[in-house]
């Protein structure tokens, strides 16, 4: 009776093992920003323009991704519209064949450089805000004027109908107007919103006590999104997961590791996903020394973690496996200085406890200055 049983985990097991193509590729084409979100995702030692991939390595970059398989790619940073030759850069990814997502604070655009990037076959824009007003937004950005500049680019992405995506990335000090942030996407025609709640990483764990939210607000947010999705059926998606650290089980990180998509670095290193260079036990491979579907397939780094082979109990035997793939690798790592441990994130580590302790406490501190993200 159970040989079928086995016989089907077994055939699991090695389906996961086998190399996946990947779907998407994140292009941080620069770490330049002239915001200061205090819970920028780029690291602590962001990369100088002197040490970015030139205009011809990002092409070839590319070409070889869509030769691997790679049908999207998402032009990043930083703020892409830093790099005098984005438009080149599309039409690069273009030739291509690849599918072109812009995502951008808007900051830095003109209306002649978007116009152009249209005309170049821009596929989807997917643009940031950090609130609803201009005062909020524009503290949270450290950046003047960023708000009403957003609303202006919002504007011209409309006038050339490309579909745009809102990302909304909440915490404490905004998740309170996530009713308002709804409404603000349906305002601005957007087809798709995130509700992109922080990950503690880099600039973010050093803001957790201004930004970790508490089990309250949370616990609003998801009844908040469960009636906007009901009612803006058929107008707009709405993306909500929530906070890794007051979760009971750790979401599928990109997919699974090595998965679905792969990160490369504005000076060319291949990453897993974006945060993966904090686990410092690893290392990872350049652009400009192997090709890309060389690292993807046969790099240490990416076959670390790749499939479920290397996990362990309570990993190794659970029924979520399939589902979650282990949960984050940098947030075992962070907390245990073992990437192949369980996630704290999941119910089942040892660690969980402690760890959505720690988020409940950070959540109640009456803590509002944030130290920005400086170059």
């Amino acid at each position: 009776m159970n040989v079928p049983l086995k016989n089907a985990e077994q055939d699991m097991r090695a389906a996961l093992a086998r190399t996946p193509v990947p779907m998407a590729m994140l292009a941080e084409l620069t770490h330049r920003c002239p915001l200061k979100c205090p819970y920028c995702s780029n690291p602590l030692e962001m990369i100088r323009k002197s040490r970015e991939l030139d205009t011809e390595t990002w092409i070839d970059v590319f070409h070889q991704a869509a030769a691997m398989g790679v049908l999207h790619v998402h032009l990043s940073g930083g703020e892409p519209a830093s790099r005098r030759d984005l438009p080149e850069l599309l039409t690069g990814a273009r030739e291509a064949d690849l599918y072109t997502n812009l995502i951008t604070s808007g900051v830095g655009l003109t209306a002649a450089k978007f116009a152009d990037l249209a005309e170049r076959g821009l596929d989807h824009v997917q643009l940031s805000i950090q609130g609803v007003d201009g005062g909020t937004a524009d503290r949270i950005g450290g950046y003047k004027g960023g708000f009403e500049k957003k609303m202006e680019v919002a504007d011209w992405i409309a006038k050339e109908g490309i579909p745009l995506t809102i990302n909304a990335v909440m915490h404490r000090q905004n998740l309170d107007r996530l009713a308002d942030t709804i409404d603000l996407s349906v305002k601005l025609g957007a087809r798709r919103l995130e509700v992109a709640h922080t990950q503690y990483h880099g600039w973010a764990y050093k803001n957790r006590t201004a930004l970790m939210p508490t089990m309250g607000q949370v616990k609003r947010g998801g009844e908040i999104v469960a009636e906007a999705r009901e009612r803006l059926k058929g107008t707009l998606v709405i993306d909500y997961v929530t906070p890794d650290h007051l979760a009971d089980f750790p979401k599928p990180c990109m997919g699974g590791w090595a998965r679905v998509g792969l990160n490369v670095t504005p000076e060319g290193k291949v990453l897993p996903c974006h945060a993966a260079e904090t686990i410092t036990t690893l290392e990872f491979e350049n652009v400009k020394d192997r090709p890309l579907t060389e690292i993807w397939d046969k790099g240490d780094a990416f076959r670390a973690y790749r499939g479920v082979d290397w996990m362990q109990d309570p990993c190794q035997s659970c029924d979520r496996q399939a589902k979650d793939f282990g949960g984050c690798r940098c947030q075992a790592f962070a907390w245990t200085g073992d990437a192949a441990a369980v996630d704290p994130a999941c119910s089942k580590s040892p660690l969980h406890g402690e760890m959505r302790a720690a988020a409940i406490a950070d959540g109640e501190v009456q803590a509002d200055e944030f130290e920005y993200r400086l170059m």
